[in-house]
């Protein structure tokens, strides 16, 4: 493959330029529902938004507690902000008071034992869905997966594949070349993924009775009342205090192809784990989990990017991917944003239009045992020292100063934004220039400004994210819903709940012939996991 600035000169006309832009988004953003004493929120998902199960635009993730908020796939970056808004504000409408906790790291929650799982229903399709999460419960606790994040879903225009298919010796198919490219953007993309905690990572404190007695290395300090911190933590979100399976340290899935991944997935979904089968699957004739593998299901594999392709009625992620290839990626590095009432910011969204294409264009070798030793060691520096001085990462088995990898990486975004603004707009030169600002000061970085916020305010972390709360609400309850946009919100939330029904009613299995079918064939019909 040729340099990254090779690739980029022969894109540099109209015609790749308009390619380029060409890219499709789409954000998922996760927040959990607290009541009015500033509690997690205890009562089932509002009726008034429709059927967790179908609702395209608002569902749940593992709780009733836990919204998450879904955008269309949008070719538009502040078009698709205004949609994401419009759901936050026509979802405040109807919680009776309730507000949207801003930040990645729950806090003010009682027994985690009383955490309500998800509810969808009494079809097969939705006892899957809710049983996943029953085993989620009993294998990891109920608080880490309460943690909150959003997913920023990628990809390029077809106009830029046949340019830079053109480009290539065409040894390979178009479909295959995409899934060669996809995964070279992903193994980039782990090379680098350190970049976004340290600018994005926005949970470098969090309430102490988030750790409730857990047996915790971290070395915390102390703050005002109740808050714990690391003074040059970036996402404790991302730390083996969030979302983290030590069983899964015993998978090997490769990224060096999609045959190599897939293989990976495979063997991750039978290969059975001691520990998950002591919790026993089902005992006294109640289900517990799905089953006692590694992993229940391919969703249950954590990784900060996925491949994906758009499942068709019954399909496994694995199954579509080996039908059609890879139609896009997801990243899942992402805090939620705290200084955003919606969790995210344009600027952080052109950023990443950036560094994946940068991924994408750029040169991406295999990755071997030592590589993914690297990739490792350095996001778990990055996360909980990120904004140390000097921090010192690997780059290929060498010594690199976390702040001249960072001014290296800028100064290639710096071209791939000059070609994108050409001369209509400087969105990207603008959003590039304001992250520039914290590659030379870690304090403008996110996690740098929740610790600024906490010391002026002298406000614990959870009286601190309360006022966001209750500010974002209130902002988000004058924002100005049209007829239109309300009249669509209500239309899809009636039909996520006819839909719904008519699931329960079609079903003709009983739930363990169902679950047998599903995890022996690819019929099983309508069975999506998020």
């Amino acid at each position: 493959m040729k340099p990254f600035s090779e690739t980029l000169a022969q894109l540099s006309n109209a015609e790749g330029r308009a390619a380029l832009l060409g890219m499709q988004r789409g954000i998922e953003r996760e927040t959990l529902r607290i009541d009015a004493d500033n509690q997690l929120a205890m009562d089932p998902h509002p009726a008034a938004l429709g059927a967790a199960l179908t609702n395209s635009r608002i569902t749940t993730d593992y709780s009733e507690a836990l919204l998450e908020f879904i955008t269309p796939v949008c070719g538009d970056i502040d078009e698709m902000l205004k949609g994401l808004t419009e759901t936050h504000a026509f979802a405040l409408r109807h919680l009776n008071g309730q507000k949207l906790w801003p930040v990645s790291m729950p806090c003010y929650v009682g027994d985690e034992r009383n955490i309500p799982i998800a509810y969808y229903g009494t079809s097969n399709n939705g006892k899957m869905k809710r049983l996943y999460r029953k085993g989620l419960t009993y294998r990891y606790g109920a608080l880490m997966q309460i943690i909150a994040g959003v997913h920023f879903n990628f990809s390029v225009s077809d106009e830029l594949w046949q340019l830079l298919y053109e480009q290539s010796d065409k040894h390979l198919t178009l479909c295959d070349f995409k899934s060669e490219r996809y995964f070279g953007l992903i193994r980039n993309y782990r090379r680098l993924v350190w970049v976004l905690p340290y600018l994005f990572g926005a949970s470098p404190a969090l309430c102490g009775s988030f750790i409730k007695g857990q047996q915790t290395e971290l070395a915390f300090e102390k703050m005002g009342q109740g808050t714990l911190f690391l003074p040059y933590a970036t996402s404790l979100r991302m730390s083996d205090l969030g979302y983290t399976n030590k069983e899964q340290e015993k998978l090997s899935i490769s990224y060096n192809s999609l045959t190599e991944y897939l293989d990976g997935i495979r063997a991750a979904i039978k290969m059975p784990s001691q520990k998950f089968a002591n919790i026993g699957v089902k005992v006294d004739g109640e289900y517990r989990q799905l089953n006692a593998n590694i992993l229940q299901i391919e969703n249950e594999f954590y990784a900060p990017i996925r491949a994906k392709r758009v499942a068709h009625d019954g399909e496994k992620p694995s199954e579509a991917l080996a039908r059609a290839g890879v139609e896009y990626i997801e990243v899942r590095a992402l805090d939620v944003n705290p200084f955003s009432p919606v969790g995210v910011e344009a600027s952080q969204l052109r950023l990443l239009d950036l560094f994946l294409l940068y991924c994408l264009l750029s040169p991406s070798p295999v990755t071997d045992d030592a590589g993914e030793k690297e990739v490792a060691a350095n996001l778990k520096a990055v996360v909980l020292e990120g904004r140390k001085p000097d921090l010192m990462l690997q780059r290929d088995g060498k010594a690199i100063s976390r702040h001249q990898w960072l001014q290296a990486l800028f100064a290639k975004l710096s071209m791939l934004a000059e070609l994108l603004d050409g001369n209509d707009t400087h969105q990207y030169r603008e959003a590039l220039a304001f992250w520039q600002q914290a590659v030379e000061d870690p304090n403008k970085t996110l996690s740098g400004r929740v610790l600024s916020r906490l010391t002026e305010s002298g406000q614990s972390h959870g009286a601190w994210v309360k006022a966001l709360a209750e500010q974002y609400r209130q902002q988000l309850l004058d924002y100005p819903l049209s007829t239109a946009s309300i009249a669509s919100f209500e239309a899809e939330a009636a039909a996520s709940i006819a839909k719904q029904q008519q699931q329960e009613q079609e079903d003709t299995l009983n739930f363990d012939d169902f679950l047998a079918q599903y995890f022996n064939t690819t019929t099983a019909k309508d069975v999506q996991f998020t």
